[in-house]
C-alpha cells in the first residue's frame, strides 16, 4: 500500500494560512467539496469519497491516532457510481458517519496542504506528503516540520484523531 507522512491541526487565522499556502505552492488551491462516507470495518478505516454524482473514490487507509507526523497506508479505488456503491456498503457494514467538507488543496512539493472547512467542527490544516519509492519515513518527518514552521502551525494545535472521531466524540458529549 502506499505510505503518507501526514499531520493535522486546529487553524484560528484561516485567512493567513491561505496566503502562506498559495505562496508557497505559487497557485490560488483548488477547492473540492467532499462528502466522505465511513463504513464500519474490523480494522483500519474505510470511507467513500463522493466528489460529483459520477465520480467517488473508496479509500481505506490504516494509522495511528498520534498528534504528531504519523505514517498512513492507504489504497484508493476510482468509482463512477457513488451513490450506488454507498447503498451496498451500508447494507453490507453500516454507516459509521458522514463527514462533510470544504477543501481548498495546495500542492507544496510532494506534500498536499489540504485547509478544510468541516462541517459540525471548524477549520483543519493537513499536511500529507506522499512517499516515493526509496523515500524513508524520517525524510516526510523533517518536510512535514519544515512546513509547520513555514505555515506558521502551532504545534499545540496539532491533533490525533480523524474526522469521523471528532464528529462522534462531538455527538456523544450533545447527547
Amino acid at each position: 500500500m502506499p505510505l503518507n507522512i501526514e499531520i493535522k491541526a486546529r487553524v484560528h487565522n484561516v485567512a493567513r494560512l491561505h496566503t502562506l499556502a498559495a505562496a508557497l505552492s505559487h497557485t490560488a488551491g483548488t477547492l473540492l467539496c467532499q462528502e466522505d462516507t465511513f463504513f464500519h470495518t474490523p480494522q483500519g478505516r474505510l470511507k467513500l469519497r463522493t466528489l460529483t454524482p459520477t465520480h467517488g473514490e473508496l479509500i481505506y487507509y490504516e494509522r495511528t491516532d498520534a498528534a504528531g507526523p504519523r505514517a498512513s497506508r492507504y489504497t484508493i479505488a476510482p468509482i463512477p457510481t457513488p451513490a450506488a456503491l454507498n447503498a451496498t456498503l451500508a447494507a453490507a457494514l453500516g454507516v459509521r458517519g458522514v463527514v462533510r467538507k470544504q477543501r481548498w488543496l495546495y500542492l507544496v512539493g510532494q506534500t498536499r496542504v489540504h485547509i478544510d472547512e468541516v462541517e459540525g467542527l471548524g477549520t483543519f490544516v493537513e499536511l500529507e506528503w506522499v512517499m516515493q519509492p526509496g523515500q524513508i519515513h524520517a525524510e516526510g518527518s523533517r518536510v512535514v516540520a519544515d512546513l509547520l514552521q513555514r505555515l506558521e502551525i502551532d504545534e499545540a494545535e496539532l491533533i490525533a484523531e480523524a474526522y469521523i472521531d471528532l464528529l462522534s466524540a462531538a455527538e456523544r458529549a450533545s447527547r
